[in-house]
C-alpha cells in the first residue's frame, strides 16, 4: 500500500473534514480526521490493517495493543491480517465486571506493539502505554494512522517509544481542493 491509497481512501471515506473543529485536549483545529468514518469504511480499514500487519512481520512473536475506543477495531482488523492476538488498553477502569484496565490474554513480560487511530498530543496514546506497561507487558512502538504534527510524536517518543505513522497531517493535507 502507498500513502497515497491510504490518503485517497481517507478522503473517499469524507474522513477529512474542514471547518472549525474543538479537539479533545481542547485546542482548536481548521480540519477534523473523524476516525468514526475511516474506521466504519471497509476499505480504509482494509488498507490499515495490511498497512499495519506489514509493520508487524519483523516482530511475529509481538502482540498488538488497541487503545480504546479507537484503536480497537484497527487492533482487531490487523489481528486478522496479521494473524497475531490482541489485547485493549482502557482509559479507566469499569466499575463491573472484572473491572479491568487491560482486557484479553496478557503475560509479564510479553512484547506489545500499540496501534492508534490519530495523535495529536499522544496523551491518549501515552496513558495506554503506561497502562500496559503497568501490567507486565515490554512496549517500544506504536503504529499510528494519522500524526497531525503537533507535538505528540515528540511526547510519544519520550515516553520510550518508537512511533511510525501511516499519513501526516502534512500529507494528508496537501493538493486539498
Amino acid at each position: 500500500m502507498t500513502n497515497q491509497a491510504l490518503i485517497d481512501a481517507l478522503r473517499d471515506a469524507d474522513a477529512v473534514r474542514y471547518g472549525e473543529f474543538e479537539l479533545s485536549h481542547g485546542g482548536t483545529s481548521d480540519y477534523y480526521v473523524d476516525k468514526y468514518l475511516f474506521e466504519t469504511d471497509p476499505r480504509c480499514l482494509e488498507l490499515i490493517a495490511e498497512a499495519f500487519a506489514e509493520r508487524l512481520e519483523a516482530r511475529a512473536d509481538a502482540k498488538l495493543g488497541g487503545v480504546a475506543l479507537g484503536g480497537v477495531p484497527l487492533a482487531a482488523a490487523t489481528s486478522v491480517a496479521a494473524g497475531v492476538p490482541y489485547v485493549i488498553a482502557r482509559k479507566q477502569r469499569k466499575d463491573y465486571g472484572t473491572a479491568n484496565l487491560i482486557e484479553g490474554r496478557l503475560k509479564e513480560g510479553e512484547e506489545v506493539v500499540v496501534v492508534e487511530d490519530i495523535v495529536t498530543t499522544g496523551t491518549s496514546l501515552v496513558d495506554a502505554v503506561e497502562a500496559l506497561r503497568r501490567a507486565g507487558a515490554t512496549v517500544e512502538r506504536a503504529l499510528v494512522v494519522v500524526d497531525r504534527q503537533e507535538g505528540g510524536r515528540e511526547n510519544v517518543e519520550a515516553a520510550g517509544l518508537e512511533m511510525e505513522a501511516l499519513v501526516t497531517a502534512e500529507e494528508l493535507l496537501a493538493d486539498r481542493d
